[in-house]
């Protein structure tokens, strides 16, 4: 009996509304399967069929009303949503794009400008290389405001590929109802829902970026090329070509692993700790109360604050774990960019390397694995050509 049938008695429509209030990841299916499985353990009385008294009808399930409505979730919309989404997307892109513009340039170490002399918070005196807004003045000084969004183009491509991808991934292979994992599940059984939820998570993410990055690598070289103000990659056709007539089709995925690589540890250290935190630091025991009230004087409080304190776990987590996995960005972007004949990737200007390990050994030696990641308080390491006088 699924959770569309309209002979699903009132007492398990409850149980769908219950499951979609307080399972996080639960849809209208998990509530209805729930509610189905309580009838079967304990069928109530009250309820049970009898000719002179039919059952009342059942109310529109969650799926039907959205696909009734035209809502974002109905089969026939699911291209409108689609293309909504690739269009937030490239606008979040080109808002954003100065910033990662700026920081790729930070990333293969072009310095163009001094650093200035400032103290820290112990009064010593500090050497500080220009901040982003100081970068991007210079780069339109240069190039004009047009030039904060060179590379732009193949980056808003690569977004919409990839966002179409997982799209299509979710069609063909739909994802299995995720249930709430809380305090009460055993070790086996919540661990067992998160490395489900995770793998799905990975296989699209993996997949996105393997068809995406031949656009992510043609991106990252057109923006370098403001380092010796070359002109090689203009379009996406012709950059395509020359990727293929150099290089091979290989070229097109240069710094793929360290990407890869990236993307499965950010996954898995977020979705892990967020789930420990979620599931034995957050307490949900109010969750069996009717209506999920707290208590008499607070109605819903500690429910209420147990569901907020999740919705901000994960992003949280997401930022911490994205701090770790930096340097596998960082090794991407520079593999992407090295020895492609543009000054930015090679010498003198930057060694040619031999992997992608190779690569973060030197990063390492020279402690510049988070090269970058700071585009406003930016000092001058210890390592740098720059000193004090």
């Amino acid at each position: 009996m699924g959770a569309s049938d309209p002979e699903v008695a009132p007492w398990a429509r409850r149980g769908v509304a219950g499951m979609a209030g307080a399972g996080a990841g639960a849809g209208a299916r998990g509530g209805a399967a729930a509610g189905v499985e309580a009838r079967a353990r304990d069928p109530p009385p009250a309820h049970r069929a009898h000719p002179r008294h039919p059952r009342p009808a059942a109310q529109p399930s969650a799926r039907r009303m959205d696909s009734a409505s035209g809502g974002l979730g109905s089969g026939d919309n699911t291209p409108t949503t689609e293309a909504l989404f690739v269009a937030l997307g490239a606008g979040v892109t080109a808002l954003s794009h100065p910033l990662l513009y700026v920081k790729l340039l930070i990333q293969v170490g072009h310095e163009p400008m001094p650093p200035t002399i400032g103290t820290n918070v112990l009064g010593r005196k500090v050497l500080y290389l220009p901040s982003f807004f100081t970068y991007a003045k210079y780069i339109v000084q240069v190039d004009g405001k047009i030039g904060l969004f060179r590379g732009l183009s193949p980056r808003l491509m690569s977004n919409a590929l990839s966002t179409v991808t997982r799209g299509s991934m979710k069609k063909v292979f739909p994802p299995d109802e995720m249930e709430q994992v809380s305090n009460k599940d055993d070790m086996k059984t919540s661990l067992k829902k998160v490395v489900k939820e995770t793998s799905y998570e990975m296989m699209m993410q993996c997949v996105s970026r393997m068809l995406a990055h031949p656009l992510h690598v043609i991106s990252m070289r057109c923006m370098v090329q403001f380092v010796g103000r070359e002109a090689k990659y203009s379009g996406v056709l012709s950059s395509i070509g020359k990727i293929f007539k150099e290089e091979g089709l290989l070229g097109f995925f240069v710094g793929l692993i360290p990407h890869l690589l990236g993307d499965v540890v950010f996954l898995w250290g977020c979705n892990l700790l967020a789930h420990f935190i979620n599931a034995y630091l957050v307490d949900d025991s109010v969750s069996d109360t009717p209506g999920g009230l707290g208590n008499d004087q607070n109605p819903g409080s500690q429910f209420s604050q147990a569901l907020a304190i999740r919705s901000y776990t994960k992003f949280v987590m997401g930022i911490a774990v994205s701090m770790l996995t930096y340097p596998f960005l960082l090794v991407g972007d520079l593999m992407a960019v090295n020895n492609c004949g543009l000054q930015a990737g090679m010498p003198p200007y930057s060694p040619v390397f031999k992997s992608w390990i190779h690569c973060w050994k030197y990063l390492s030696m020279q402690g510049q694995l988070f090269r970058g990641s700071s585009l406003l308080f930016r000092r001058v390491s210890s390592g740098s050509c720059f000193a004090l006088e």
